[in-house]
């Protein structure tokens, strides 16, 4: 208190509002200072009374505006640029394909058939020789010396043959005359023949000798191209040697064999009885190149059990040398060719869950899905059995894109003109052609030419 008695202990504050809409009443203020009122807190709490109630509704309508459901705006379906490619008939070719192995028709291993000394080669290591080339020599003068002697030997045993046979002649006179015994005569004859045995086995050795003669001289036994030296001059052959002198091996002609499963060889065995030049094709080894054409000389007379395939072999010319030997190559044998039948490009063709399908073209520029079952397949190209006919466009490129009835817009390709135009308003500005008819209140649009 002070002096005038009264009390100076200061009012206590209001509390803060306990809730949103409503608040504790004031509390009564004691020994309030003359001059002061209390409407003033009391249109205070009111003012923020109302403006809770405000914030509260703002916020329930932004919830309301969040979640209500709209209307959802209609999508323009933009049309989705394609490649296509008409349905045609063409010609089919039933290709078998193998993996092959080139296989010379002649690999020779160059061996002497005599000891001696190799005395010189005639060939440089990769060159192409033909058949009775001169290719090695060996010392040929012992076989020299062994002729002169089986020669000698020869001469005289011919000589004691003809003295055999002069004998004979006069003992066959003398007996007519009765000068001599009948027994004289005989032994005579048989002295002959053994004299002449004597003489033909002279002559084997003097073949003999000219034989190795002759084998000192080793020629070439074929066509071809020879390899690295396998022994160098001055070194000491023997017949019974295993290494050889030299490997000729023939290039042209060369054969490719090949393997084909057993289940084509009904079929292969039908055609080769019909047609005994059936066409063999050589691919590379990534079956990407071709290398040479032949034919289909034979089929191999069993089956392998443990892979299930059969043998082939094909000839070639290889004029050019493009086969090497024991190269890998892919062999494509045409087996037979089927004509005018619709054919569909494999690009077009596509697998899911219809099954196998393809994109159809309609007038409208609209695609529809298209069910097809498909025969053998020649290159880029399937043979459509059902589904399609001639004249059908079908989509080639962008189909990732596509779906049942989706609206499409045709674009040239190198090679692949548009089949259907768009000649109407709605193609895009700069794309339409001269003979578009304009839209209703628009200007006719220009095209630039280039």
């Amino acid at each position: 208190m002070d002096q005038t008695g009264h009390d100076t202990t200061p009012p206590a504050r209001a509390e803060a509002p306990q809730g949103l809409l409503t608040a504790p009443p004031p509390q009564k203020l004691i020994g309030a200072a003359p001059g002061l009122s209390t409407a003033a807190p009391s249109h205070r709490r009111h003012w923020l009374r109302w403006v809770v109630i405000i914030l509260a509704i703002l916020a329930v309508g932004w919830l309301i505006w969040r979640v209500w459901p709209r209307k959802a705006a209609t999508p323009v379906v933009a049309a989705v640029p394609v490649g296509v490619a008409k349905i045609a008939n063409g010609n089919m070719r039933v290709v078998l394909t193998g993996l092959g192995t080139v296989t010379p028709m002649a690999t020779v291993t160059v061996q002497t058939q005599i000891s001696g000394q190799l005395m010189s080669v005639g060939f440089k290591e990769g060159q192409i020789v033909k058949k009775g080339d001169f290719l090695a020599q060996v010392d040929p003068r012992p076989y020299q010396v062994a002729l002169e002697q089986a020669q000698g030997m020869l001469a005289h045993d011919t000589g004691l043959l003809n003295q055999a046979k002069s004998d004979l002649a006069r003992y066959i006179i003398l007996n007519r005359q009765d000068s001599i015994a009948k027994q004289e005569v005989t032994d005579q004859e048989y002295l002959v023949q053994q004299d002449q045995g004597t003489v033909l086995d002279d002559q084997g050795s003097v073949d003999s000798a000219k034989l190795n003669l002759t084998y000192c001289h080793i020629v070439s036994p074929v066509t071809g191209r020879v390899g690295l030296r396998l022994v160098d001059p001055g070194n000491y052959v023997q017949a019974a040697s295993s290494t050889g002198l030299v490997v000729v091996t023939q290039l042209q002609p060369i054969s490719v064999i090949f393997v084909l499963p057993e289940d084509d060889i009904p079929e292969l065995a039908a055609q080769m009885q019909n047609n005994a030049n059936l066409a063999v094709t050589a691919y590379d080894r990534s079956d990407d190149s071709e290398i040479a054409s032949g034919t289909l000389t034979t089929l191999d007379n069993t089956v392998d059990t443990t892979t299930g395939t059969v043998k082939l072999r094909a000839s070639f010319p290889n004029t050019n040398l493009a086969l090497f030997p024991n190269e890998f190559v892919n062999a494509r044998l045409l087996l037979k060719t089927i004509d005018n039948v619709p054919e569909v490009t494999v690009r077009a063709v596509q697998d899911g869950a219809p099954g196998t399908f393809v994109y159809l073209v309609k007038p409208d520029n609209t695609v529809a899905v298209q069910v097809i079952t498909t025969g053998i397949t020649d290159g880029d190209n399937m043979q459509v059995l059902s589904g399609l006919k001639a004249g059908d466009v079908v989509v080639t490129d962008g189909t990732d894109l596509l779906r049942d009835g989706a609206k499409v817009k045709i674009t040239p390709e190198a090679g692949n003109q548009p089949v259907t135009v768009n000649n109407g308003p709605g193609a895009p500005p700069g794309e339409q052609p001269q003979n578009a008819t304009p839209v209703s209140g628009s200007a006719p649009s220009s095209t630039s030419s280039q």
